[in-house]
């Protein structure tokens, strides 16, 4: 086996510009992760190419001139601002002689720096083997197949296989232990559901700061920093709205460009809170030269866990750090709030997002006769699920007749992912 270097703390960074543009990085944002990771960037190189280099990524010429700086600044890591295959990796690692890091490996280790909690421990291991079981490489020779002869019968695999089975059986000891945190997560949903308390989930690009108006608004002590990934694990608290009584405040993990499907894969019960939660705090950083392209990364991943169908408030944070920017509230043509424009640092602007979050969420309740067919069993289970079934009765046509109460923005959203024909199921 190739023996991979340990990586410290001097970093040099490589950044690739393509012509293709949605498959261009930041690097600016590749700065701040290397930071968040805790290394020292000594050099950035940066070129351009319309597609990588079969073996290099980068190019031979490249490749050298980079593998040239390294012994002269006696650099720890190399880190790269792309996806890189395995065997490209394996190579750069042998011209440089150190280790060579890629973007997912390098948010894979802050999330592993970051974990705190048992299930977030968890998640994070379970994306790192499922990305390190695509990158084992030939084992050392002790353990060799089976030959013939007395005293020649080894254990029969190699060690390359004897890694690989080992993976598989901790990732399926870590799957099946997350298996039991989501349906903890999910039983607490349902008490919440059942007390009809709403739940309000904090989303948003890394480091637009979730965590400091979660502190504000909730007077919790959650940690926030000016660095990417700082919040990890989910938090939950209740606050209390005049018109509405108690409401779930949840920060999550922020999202970043390009997310790590491992990531999201192994983060599916932390998602689930945003995925299921009433209403949802977009919080934009207006100070962002990049605003809009991270309002669009947000929703990306929105849609890639099935979060997008939620209810949305537009928070722009950080006014304080425009030249003009003052606290207000936008609202849309129906004259429902839209946007809220406030800091979190200073607090200027919190009181509108309270009162906006108290108009949306003190909604009246819908309350209404259905007639469902034997054939409607799904709708069924999942209108229990949502807890909104009051009452129920069976017809001898096999037919079910219950009466349903639920938020009316459970039931718009409802009606929005099962089709207009749930509409013909309302007894008049």
């Amino acid at each position: 086996m190739f023996d991979r270097y340990e990586a410290g703390e001097q970093a040099v960074l490589v950044h690739v510009d393509f012509s293709d543009e949605s498959a261009n990085e930041d690097l600016t944002e590749l700065k701040m992760l290397v930071t968040s990771a805790g290394a020292t960037p000594l050099a950035v190189f940066t070129t351009r190419r319309t597609a990588p280099h079969a073996k290099y990524f980068i190019g031979t010429g490249k490749a050298e001139e980079i593998a040239h700086e390294v012994r002269q600044r006696a650099a720890d890591v190399v880190i790269f601002n792309h996806a890189l295959s395995p065997a490209q990796e394996r190579n750069l690692e042998r011209l440089f002689e150190c280790r060579v890091l890629d973007r997912t490996t390098l948010i894979l280790d802050i999330f592993a720096q970051r974990a705190r909690t048992h299930e977030g421990k968890l998640q994070v291991e379970l994306a790192q083997l499922r990305h390190l079981s695509t990158r084992l490489v030939r084992g050392w020779t002790h353990l060799e197949r089976q030959k013939g002869g007395i005293g020649l019968r080894g254990p029969g695999e190699t060690q390359l296989e004897t890694d690989r089975r080992l993976l598989r059986v901790r990732i399926g000891s870590i799957v099946g232990r997350l298996a039991k945190v989501e349906k903890q997560r999910e039983q607490g949903r349902r008490a919440r559901q059942r007390n009809e308390i709403p739940v309000v989930s904090l989303v948003g690009y890394t480091n637009a700061g979730k965590s400091t108006l979660f502190n504000r608004i909730t007077r919790a002590e959650v940690y926030a920093a000016d660095q990417l990934f700082a919040t990890l694990d989910p938090t939950l608290r209740r606050i209390e709205l005049p018109e509405v009584g108690a409401v779930i405040l949840a920060d999550t993990v922020g999202f970043i460009r390009h997310l790590p499907h491992d990531l999201v894969a192994a983060f599916k019960a932390t998602l689930q809170e945003t995925r299921e939660a009433d209403l949802q705090l977009h919080v934009i950083d207006c100070a962002d030269e990049r605003m809009a392209d991270n309002m669009h990364q947000v929703q990306l991943v929105l849609e890639e866990i099935d979060a997008a169908e939620v209810p949305q408030l537009l928070v722009f944070n950080k006014v304080d750090a425009l030249p003009d920017g003052l606290p207000r509230l936008e609202r849309d043509e129906e004259g429902r709030p839209r946007a809220v424009y406030l800091s979190a640092l200073t607090g200027a602007g919190c009181d509108l997002l309270l009162a906006a979050l108290n108009e949306l969420l003190a909604v009246s309740y819908v309350e209404f006769q259905l007639s469902l067919p034997a054939a409607a069993g799904r709708l069924r289970s999942r209108l229990f699920a949502m807890g909104a079934v009051q009452q129920e009765e069976f017809a001898e046509d096999g037919s079910t007749g219950m009466r349903v109460r639920l938020p009316r923005t459970d039931w718009l959203r409802l009606v929005k992912q099962e089709g207009d024909a749930l509409l013909t199921f309302i007894v008049a």
